[in-house]
């Protein structure tokens, strides 16, 4: 039995802010440019590799408290000093301990040198981090990135004792007059470089560990909206309760219930908009749902080491025949994890109320998956272990789903 993985902490933080960062155009690689400034201004300033990977790593999170698209463009204005997006990141990051120190630097990552002197107590990281937000944001994608750095360092210039910490502009004004700091930071391929400049990143995660990465991006994924706040936990509840009901090992049980947690990271790459909507959606609109799962794949087959749970995670709106999407794979294609996956994902959205329906009670919800079942969509033998252990499979879920709900009342307090 497998009872360690090394699990390349980058690819999976990188992973995530790639899956926030989809949301817009206008905000696509905004995060892993802040990540990539901030170090650099760590590295000028003769920072400890550990002090230069922390201002990274907060860079490249720093916006995953803004839960819809609409906060996410206000923060693009140069002048913002909104602090709660910064408070939800922190309250999101500090509970998996390997992101503690940098969830307190974003925490107040909108604190202007002018509240320090006020009397604020911010950390010197979260001061880094306002600055290289606002050298990001300052960058115009229509123009030629040589040709905008006067400009840019005139604006951060101005802001010199006021927004920004003098002797932070000073480190960025010897940083800015590299021109590889500038293409570096445009680069198309600048997630590659990023491998290469940074140290190694990795974790050795048991399996509580993987479980609690996981459920930490269960949290991001879901508490954007109060109808999907539990969503992820209850499939992820779900599917493991039926994968031990069918034999599967403790082990396998337990990597279920992980792509359980990561089946919607796709998700965040849409808006929180779509998502509370109470009228039909537009074609438009769903076809950025279907996009979801596709998104999730992308996503996870880039980390190696979880190369075994992406397609269970990703599938979960893949049908045995043929219907669903976004891959229209089929029958033995789909193995039992990711057909198990699917039916949690069933069961436990049909019984969630949503902004245009309220939830069904599991027996309606199973009359529904036995319906899928019976059309060649669901796998009969897993519809059929749910309903033979309906009581034990639905208590596991509201249980789960009961923690969920608090901790989001409580996250949104």
């Amino acid at each position: 039995m497998i009872r360690k993985r090394q699990i390349s902490l980058f690819e999976m933080l990188m992973g995530l802010s790639r899956a926030v960062d989809l949301i817009s155009k206008e905000v696509v690689n905004h995060q892993v440019r802040v990540g990539y400034i901030a170090f650099c201004l760590g590295l000028e300033m003769g920072l400890s590799p550990e002090e230069q990977d922390t201002l990274f790593l907060a860079g490249a999170l720093h916006d995953v408290g803004a839960l819809s698209l609409q906060e996410r463009l206000d923060y693009l204005e140069f002048e913002t000093q909104d602090q709660l997006h910064g408070e939800r990141a922190y309250r999101f990051l500090r509970t998996f301990p390997p992101l503690a120190p940098a969830a307190e630097y974003i925490r107040y990552h909108h604190t202007s040198w002018r509240r320090v002197k006020e009397g604020a107590e911010v950390p010197l990281g979260s001061l880094i981090l306002h600055l290289a937000d606002r050298i990001a944001v300052s960058i115009d994608e229509d123009e030629h990135i040589l040709q905008q750095v006067p400009r840019i360092k005139a604006k951060i210039a101005g802001q010199s004792g006021g927004m920004f910490k003098p002797e932070l502009v000073q480190v960025f004004e010897r940083l800015a007059a590299r021109q590889h700091f500038w293409l570096y930071t445009v680069s198309n391929s600048l997630y590659w470089s990023l491998g290469k400049l940074l140290g190694p990143l990795t974790l050795e995660l048991d399996m509580d560990g993987l479980l609690g990465i996981s459920q930490l991006f269960s949290r991001i994924i879901d508490f954007r909206s109060r109808f999907t706040a539990t969503h992820s936990r209850g499939v992820a509840a779900s599917a493991e309760a039926l994968a031990m009901l069918m034999g599967f090992s403790a082990w396998e049980c337990q990597l279920i219930r992980v792509a359980g947690n990561l089946h919607d990271l796709g998700k965040l790459a849409v808006p929180t908009e779509i998502l509370e909507k109470s009228g039909q959606l537009t074609d438009a609109e769903y076809n950025l749902i279907k996009g979801h799962s596709f998104y999730t794949y992308h996503i996870l087959e880039a980390i190696d080491e979880l190369e075994i749970i992406t397609a269970w995670a990703a599938f979960h709106h893949e049908r045995l025949d043929g219907s669903g999407y976004p891959f229209q794979i089929s029958g033995d294609q789909l193995s039992l994890p990711a057909r198990i996956v699917a039916v949690a994902d069933v069961f436990t959205a049909i019984t969630e109320d949503r902004p245009y329906r309220v939830g069904m009670d599991p027996d309606q919800a199973l009359s529904v998956l036995r319906k899928m079942a019976a059309e060649g969509a669901l796998d009969k033998g897993v519809v059929g272990v749910l309903a033979d252990n309906l009581g034990e499979v639905n208590l596991v879920r509201l249980r789960v789903q009961e923690d969920a709900h608090r901790e989001y009342e409580e996250f949104q307090l």
